[in-house]
């Protein structure tokens, strides 16, 4: 992990400070999108606006239930690039792309529809292989997301290795 993600990490801590289980959840989903990332050969941009995008993915949870007093996808999709835009201003040197690419990831991390770009799909696959153990997701349940939304080698194999499927 570079300098600046390091610090986008740390930034995401103290964003979630208290909340544990949700500093625990980003943490996760960035490892394993680092790793399919990098198991995939995507190129060192894309690499990079993943990894923050999978720090920063629920970056809306907070706003969401504030203002909705629940944390639905979409509330989270809504609300999450406004705040993400701040935090990244706070860390700095974001450029305005990489910023634009890293909240258009956070506004789509629950659409699982016409995924077209790399980097959405790995954030989706990384996030879904951390919820499909913290969610209690059924065996079936996996099966049919993997067969619906999963494309990445890398990422099928290990959700296969991690299920046993």
């Amino acid at each position: 992990m570079n300098q600046q993600l390091a610090q986008l990490m740390r930034a995401m801590i103290q964003y979630d400070g208290g909340d544990v289980p949700r500093i625990q959840h980003f943490v996760k989903v960035h490892d394993f999108a680092a790793t399919i990332g990098i198991a995939e050969k995507i190129d060192d941009e894309t690499q990079f606006i993943l990894e923050a995008a999978a720090i920063l993915h629920d970056i809306g949870i907070h706003p969401s239930e504030k203002k909705y007093g629940n944390s639905h996808g979409k509330h989270q999709e809504e609300l999450g690039p406004d705040e993400a835009k701040k935090v990244l201003a706070a860390v700095g040197g974001f450029t305005p792309s990489q910023t634009e690419r890293i909240c258009w990831l956070i506004a789509h991390h629950h659409t699982y529809n016409n995924v077209v770009e790399i980097d959405h799909r790995i954030l989706l696959e990384a996030d879904f292989l951390v919820n499909s153990h913290e969610d209690g997701f059924t065996q079936e349940g996996i099966i049919t997301f993997r067969n619906n939304v999963f494309r990445s080698p890398s990422a099928i194999e290990m959700l296969n290795k991690m299920w046993n499927l």
